[in-house]
């Protein structure tokens, strides 16, 4: 047993620690993941998040220890992000015939999206600051922090409220395209993995590329869409209110 507790010891305060627990807990949950044919509920980032944040606060491995490995799976996000362009150039001829309607779907599921966050944020009376930082929540994490540093919110914050919406979007995504009867043809699928890019950024993209890859594709799209337009709309909006 001391033996066992100097090696863990050891492991925990080098960068192998974060990098390879990362690795080893998202592998367990991905294969558990396929083995409940891909139910929403077992989402591999929720569980790989909740495992690794449980095990991080009962063993007393502080943040920064941790990411000290962890950046290295942190910095292949941006070129992860960038492969998405792959299937969009496969669909090229067809996104081009769609371009009007897609810009078109992706600004008002923009205002959607922000709109009702902020909305009902006043409604239940929070602070202004907690409201302008919900305003960018279906926005990828790294530019809804910037977003709210602009419009006078509260950058952290806002990162946690696009990771909680991520999920959730990935989470319930399949019950409410069923719910509203939307088929799971290549229309159908086009439709759905442009909804969850829209709403629930890339946490809901990787779960339409699961699904399948014309929602993959299009989840992508909506993706890069949502991050031009808020970067470039939403502060303009925000300055005029």
């Amino acid at each position: 047993m001391p033996r066992f507790v100097e090696l863990w010891v050891y492991l925990s305060a080098t960068p192998l620690f974060g990098l390879t627990a990362t690795l080893v807990v998202y592998l367990l949950a991905n294969a558990a993941y396929t083995r409940l044919d891909s139910a929403p509920w077992a989402n591999p980032v929720l569980w790989s998040v909740v495992t690794l944040a449980g095990g991080l606060l009962a063993t007393g491995v502080d943040y920064p220890t941790y990411f000290a490995g962890a950046q290295f799976i942190h910095f292949l996000l941006g070129p992860a992000v960038v492969a998405l362009a792959w299937p969009l150039w496969q669909r090229r001829a067809e996104l081009r015939a769609r371009f009007g309607r897609l810009v078109l779907a992706a600004l008002l599921g923009g205002v959607a999206a922000a709109g009702s966050a902020v909305v009902l944020g006043w409604a239940v009376g929070l602070p202004d600051d907690v409201v302008l930082s919900l305003a960018p929540k279906s926005v990828t994490a790294p530019v809804a922090m910037g977003i709210s540093e602009k419009i006078g919110g509260i950058p952290a914050l806002s990162a946690v409220f696009a990771v909680l919406t991520g999920m959730i979007g990935a989470l319930s995504g399949k019950y409410l395209f069923d719910a509203l009867r939307i088929a799971n043809d290549a229309t159908g699928y086009a439709a759905r993995g442009f909804s969850l890019g829209t709403a629930a950024h890339g946490i809901g993209a990787a779960r339409a590329l699961h699904v399948d890859a014309d929602a993959g594709a299009y989840a992508g799209l909506a993706l890069g869409m949502q991050v031009v337009l808020a970067a470039l709309l939403m502060p303009l909006v925000f300055r005029l209110f």
